[in-house]
């Protein structure tokens, strides 16, 4: 599914303009809160496809007071059991172990080949990155997610 989001706060006006609900963008709601209504519903797996510019409310033509900047955002949300730790989130983030194993098994099923990128979920990379390891880059996210994920 592809929708709208802000990461800057909308005035009422904005809100309530009849136009802008036809246009489906007066609920643009931020990126975060946009995946907790995903996941509070149940789904246990986000997938962020994509994230691109869409839309700018302008001083001049909307009564706003800056620049509004509406992104699209494109998610494959799967109704799969919610895990106990929480849903995998993936928003583009990839984990590369550099050291001078051949591998690296974190033992909670994660085995990073060297210097392979894997596509890691949120909750995996900040897992990974508390191993306090200087062998391990985590991306930051990209909001490109195309599979081949951790979980």
């Amino acid at each position: 599914m592809s929708d709208p989001t802000c990461e800057q706060p909308m005035n009422d006006a904005l809100r309530n303009d009849d136009h802008l609900r036809a246009l489906c963008l007066s609920g643009s709601i931020p990126i975060a809160d946009y995946i907790k209504a995903l996941t509070d519903v149940g789904f246990g797996t986000i997938e962020i496809h994509g994230r691109r510019p869409y839309r700018i409310l302008d001083t001049e033509n909307y009564p706003t007071d800056e620049l509004i900047f509406i992104e699209s955002i494109e998610v494959c949300a799967i109704k799969d059991p919610m895990p106990a730790d929480g849903a995998c989130v993936f928003t583009g983030k990839a984990a590369i172990y550099y050291g001078n194993e051949v591998y690296l098994d974190d033992k909670k099923g994660h085995v990073l080949i060297r210097n392979q990128p894997l596509a890691v979920c949120d909750k995996t990379a900040v897992a990974l990155a508390s191993l306090g390891r200087n062998d391990i880059f985590i991306s930051e996210s990209t909001f490109h997610y195309n599979g081949g994920g951790c979980c």
